[in-house]
């Protein structure tokens, strides 16, 4: 009877631990894209790190404010960083140029061209998939970006592609493939990761963004989510950011650095368990 009663003690003791252990987890990667091609978008990429929900960050070598990205980064060791391959720059008042002559992937004024594919709101803008791409060219740029962020974030965890050039075409397409397993360098998400949907909008205001983004995490079920966003502000230089058919750009990505950082957000995924964690994190320790 007393190895009973001391048996029931122990599983007593155990059961909550078990239950701990056995229960599913809810897993959530957040990723904040384009650090590096203003000071506002670095800025609000960082604060959503420091003060927020962001786990994962990607970084666009060939940008004007790569420089400064690079030292917010390493400020901040902590922060899981991807390498954001760039073959298009698709703003009116703010371009950016390959970092190798690679005048196949160029327009008129050597700028990456806006879009991957056509966009018929401007019917004269250039495209990527308008152009006659060299391979050698795309590949001897694609590397540049690569070394260049190796060369000052070594800790670069992953490889992922900005307004999804590495579908321009099979050829690019198998391209960023062989470059991902040659740097050893995951390409994107987990493929065990679901996409979060029904968060963002351009003219949702501040406040539709964390209401929308607290129902959704309210609702998350068990498994690995990931979000994928753009961090920014409502003033600065990204204020003059901006292609006919999305001018609102500042107001859209302020409401997207605004429900990262809410409180109420913060204290929900507390409140639930979830677990917030890095694309490089999702890669070490898969899971359902």
């Amino acid at each position: 009877m007393r190895l009973l009663i001391a048996l029931c003690f122990v599983w007593c003791g155990l059961a909550p631990v078990l239950a701990q252990e056995t229960q599913p987890e809810i897993r959530l990667i957040v990723r904040s894209d384009d650090i590096g091609f203003c000071h506002t978008a670095n800025q609000a990429c960082i604060e959503v790190f420091t003060k927020g929900i962001g786990q994962s960050v990607e970084i666009m070598a060939p940008t004007p404010w790569f420089p400064e990205a690079v030292k917010l980064l390493k400020a901040h060791p902590g922060y899981d960083v991807g390498i954001h391959l760039v073959l298009t720059s698709e703003w009116e008042n703010l371009r950016w140029r390959p970092l190798t002559p690679a005048p196949s992937v160029v327009d008129a004024d050597g700028y990456f061209p806006q879009f991957v594919w056509e966009n018929r709101n401007l019917p004269h803008s250039d495209y990527l998939r308008k152009h006659q791409l060299n391979l050698a060219e795309v590949e001897a740029e694609l590397r540049a970006q690569i070394e260049l962020v190796k060369k000052h974030l070594p800790q670069a965890s992953h490889l992922s592609a900005h307004m999804g050039c590495n579908r321009a075409s099979p050829e690019i397409k198998a391209l960023v493939d062989r470059l991902a397993a040659e740097y050893q360098l995951p390409l994107e998400m987990p493929p065990n990761a679901t996409p979060i949907k029904g968060f963002g909008g351009a003219d949702k205001s501040p406040q539709q963004k964390e209401a929308d983004l607290l129902k959704i995490l309210a609702e998350l079920p068990a498994g690995t989510h990931y979000l994928i966003e753009h961090p920014g502000h409502n003033e600065g230089d990204m204020l003059g950011v901006g292609h006919v058919g999305y001018e609102r750009v500042a107001f859209d990505r302020d409401g997207v650095t605004k429900a990262f950082t809410s409180p109420a957000v913060r204290k929900l995924i507390e409140k639930r368990g979830i677990k917030l964690i890095s694309i490089k994190q999702a890669f070490t320790n898969p899971k359902p």
